[in-house]
């Protein structure tokens, strides 16, 4: 069987929990995959050249520095996402071209340590709300145009997962070129 280098720990699948008591457990998982982001990316991006910075992670995908940049981009809108739901009833939120994004002037210009500082801050923020929900709270709803209405819960595991996702992209890639 050959690894998918586009997916390295699966497709984020949904599966919910029985009851309350194991959907907290599973929150309280998720809150730590996501608390523990900034750190884990910052190892994962530590001493990594320019040239290797520039290299894609799998043929045809995004650069390692596309990553480095992409991660906060797409956490910033997750925070901000958490704040509409908690905020509003069932707001709709906006898509926005995660591939267009990724190749705006400021993904390559920016150092990556800008994004670092930027997730470490974004993260910091959005645990600290994460921490502070109770269960009504991670049951609000938002309306996404292309995946419908989704709980916080769902949005809450699916961002841990992104998080360990984009992370495997990259240790996956050191480890295949020996960059230890």
């Amino acid at each position: 069987m050959t690894e998918d280098l586009r997916y390295p720990l699966g497709k984020f699948e949904w599966v919910p929990p029985e009851n309350e008591q194991q959907m907290g457990k599973r929150r309280e998982h998720y809150i730590d995959v996501v608390a523990k982001l900034p750190e884990n990316f910052a190892t994962a991006l530590k001493g990594l050249s320019p040239e290797q910075l520039d290299t894609p992670y799998r043929p045809g995908g995004w650069t390692v520095r596309q990553l480095a940049h992409h991660v906060p981009d797409s956490h910033a809108n997750a925070y901000v996402r958490f704040k509409l739901a908690l905020t509003e009833y069932e707001p709709t939120i906006k898509p926005y071209k995660e591939d267009m994004w990724a190749k705006l002037a400021d993904t390559a210009r920016t150092p990556i340590e800008v994004s670092l500082q930027m997730l470490t801050a974004i993260h910091t923020r959005w645990v600290t709300l994460l921490r502070a929900m109770d269960s009504s709270d991670y049951a609000r709803t938002l309306r996404h145009p292309e995946m419908g209405v989704l709980d916080l819960n769902r949005m809450l595991g699916l961002y841990a997962w992104h998080s360990a996702h984009h992370t495997a992209h990259i240790t996956g890639l050191r480890k295949r070129m020996g960059w230890n």
